[in-house]
């Protein structure tokens, strides 16, 4: 999701894993909406990940759902949540209104901390993109 690459660094590869063999990144963050189809995505490539159908070399760091709409997700999709969070440290991103539009929010969530924690990132600092 470019919008987390503007924001914590990195490089958005799309649906492709990266391959590190050619240069490209080994350390990944595994990125999903929180709908149902975002959530699905999200298992399959945890399931090919975990089958070995990756790249080799790969450091899965995370996984990060970003909210799909605002408010409470139903309990159908916690609960997918749940079996996410036993494959993998899941960190979510609540909804971010400015994101939908297009433009840059003021400020930024406080689970942006752990996540420029986790990925290193330089361009964040406490709420700000640098």
């Amino acid at each position: 999701m470019t919008s987390l690459v503007e924001v914590l660094g990195g490089v958005d590869v799309g649906a492709a894993w990266p391959d590190p063999s050619r240069g490209q990144p080994q350390r990944i963050v595994l990125v999903g909406r929180t709908s149902a189809r975002g959530l699905q995505s999200i298992s399959r490539a945890l399931g090919a990940f975990d089958a070995g159908r990756a790249p080799q070399g790969l450091d899965l760091l995370a996984v990060v759902l970003v909210a799909d709409a605002p408010g409470r997700l139903p309990l159908g999709l916690l609960r997918r949540i749940r079996v996410l969070r036993s494959a993998a440290r899941v960190h979510r991103v609540p909804w971010i209104p400015a994101w939908r539009v297009g433009s840059t929010p003021k400020a930024l969530p406080r689970q942006f901390d752990r996540l420029a924690e986790l990925v290193g990132s330089g361009i964040y600092s406490n709420g700000t993109v640098a």
